[in-house]
């Protein structure tokens, strides 16, 4: 007897082609055991109709499967699940009589902090107002080319690349490109042994804060400023002292001659988008000098600086190795690629290479050498170009919305970015306003995460732009100024 197709049915979402799909049923039903080695598939036409899909469809999956081994093919017989097919192992059924396990809270020495999280729901795709920051725009992004780049760094020219486990070491290629290309637009020169990749902006942090942090050392941070940090302090056990920035940015005469490490986002302050003057910058960088402190730029959004040309960056102008510089592809690629880089000294870069080692060895290969391919291609220069140019619009829309419905933006930014740092008006909880929004399918992001725990702010929230369509921008805030309308009514 054929194995009935009533067992098999297709998941309620997926962004998977139908084939993908069938594929994934069937594979995943021998894996669990539902569907024994041997036993015969259901004919291509009665799974179609049970499926509600073409026979051709069915029948291209089967072939698919065989090819990886989980069915076999049998001459005027159909299909049968192989012999060699993998499998799951079988365990005794769990005795649910047994004691309760261990009381993981007990045991736990630490466990993250879930303060400091931005309020962002998972499903934000849902919305049809989504002002939210770092998540990409799938119109804006080369999937042609980000594929291409894919299919060629798996290619049999790039396997041992792709294979081998390289422990230390990076894509060459990718340091050579970034290097040579990303750089030198930020006025830096370095060396191969002074950059290091990472998974990500995030990941780069947690391993300078590891590495150059412990008790009775100074660390400063900006106040607001980007709450990943702060949550990387919180699970360290580590308490920084927090320095509120002005409309220049992060004031270098208030920082303590005892500091230790200075943490900085002076390109486009995170969140208010400002943006530190080279006066400033300079001054900072001798005040470095002088007491002996070291700076962790953090340039994480520079490419976004379309409406004027960025300001040099803080390690363009450090010339004694002073500056720890932070890079990330996640804005101006897509957010889950999780790569960045850090350039520095290279003492730091060996000792950073050695705890990324320990955690997982090395970024992915593949990952590495599309991105490098990616770059070297010229794909990622026009990307970069093409997020300007709807940036750009986007951002004169915004504006202009912002103005007519009286909101209001607080700082004043420089360059560009790809949000505005927005202040409510006196009694209005930008907390509770985020979540009345949501009703009305509008995602804003309140303000209190980012600011230090001894100082709490429900005043102030966030209007990005880099995932909502130009034409949905005039309604949704419409919709937010209603809101604040209505809240500052209520109070």
């Amino acid at each position: 007897m054929a194995i009935p197709p009533e067992i098999f049915l297709l998941p309620q979402r997926s962004d998977a082609t139908l084939q993908q799909q069938i594929q994934q049923i069937v594979a995943e039903a021998i894996v669990s055991r539902h569907c024994a080695a041997g036993e015969k598939m259901p004919s291509s036409r009665k799974l179609a109709d049970h499926l509600g899909v073409s026979r051709i469809t069915i029948t291209l999956a089967y072939a698919e499967l065989v090819s990886n081994g989980y069915l076999i093919s049998r001459d005027r017989s159909g299909y049968f699940v192989s012999d060699t097919a993998p499998t799951q192992p079988w365990f005794a059924e769990a005795d649910t009589s047994a004691p309760a396990g261990i009381d993981w809270d007990r045991k736990l020495a630490r466990r993250p902090q879930s303060r400091g999280d931005i309020l962002r729901p998972p499903n934000w795709t849902d919305y049809r107002y989504p002002f939210i920051y770092g998540q990409s725009d799938p119109d804006l992004f080369d999937h042609t080319n980000w594929r291409n780049c894919s299919l060629r760094a798996v290619g049999r020219k790039d396997f041992d690349t792709l294979t081998h486990d390289h422990y230390q070491n990076d894509d060459p290629m990718l340091v050579e490109f970034i290097l040579r290309y990303i750089l030198p637009r930020r006025g830096i020169r370095a060396n191969p042994d002074e950059i290091l990749i990472t998974m990500g902006g995030q990941n780069a942090l947690w391993m300078i804060a590891q590495l150059l942090l412990s008790e009775g050392q100074k660390a400063i941070v900006e106040n607001p400023c980007f709450p990943g940090l702060r949550k990387i302090f919180d699970q360290m056990r580590y308490i920084a002292a927090s320095i509120d920035v002005d409309n220049d940015g992060l004031p270098p005469d208030r920082i303590p001659a005892d500091a230790d490490v200075v943490f900085t986002t002076p390109s486009h302050h995170a969140p208010t988008n400002v943006t530190m003057p080279l006066e400033r910058r300079l001054e900072m960088l001798e005040k470095a000098n002088r007491d002996d402190f070291v700076i962790v730029e953090d340039d994480y959004e520079f490419e976004m600086s379309f409406l004027s040309a960025p300001a040099p960056a803080l390690k363009s102008m450090d010339q004694i190795g002073t500056v720890i510089y932070l890079g990330s592809f996640s804005k101006s690629i897509f957010p889950g690629l999780r790569l960045g880089y850090v350039v520095a000294a290279k003492p730091l870069i060996q000792e950073m290479r050695e705890l990324r080692t320990v955690v997982f060895r090395h970024p992915p290969s593949h990952i590495q050498r599309t991105t490098a391919y990616f770059l070297s291609l010229g794909h990622y220069d026009s990307q970069i170009n093409r997020m300007a140019r709807v940036f750009s619009k986007r951002r004169a829309i915004m504006e202009h919305c912002i103005r007519e419905f009286g909101l209001t933006p607080d700082g004043r930014d420089m360059h560009g970015g790809s949000s505005f740092w927005m202040k409510a008006p006196e009694g209005v909880d930008t907390t509770q306003l985020a979540v009345d929004l949501r009703k009305q399918s509008v995602l804003i992001e309140p303000g209190n995460a980012f600011y230090a725990h001894r100082s709490p702010d429900t005043s102030h929230y966030r209007l990005a732009y880099s995932s909502i369509n130009a034409n949905l921008v005039h309604d949704g805030i419409a919709l937010v100024a209603e809101a604040i309308a209505k809240a500052t009514q209520s109070h």
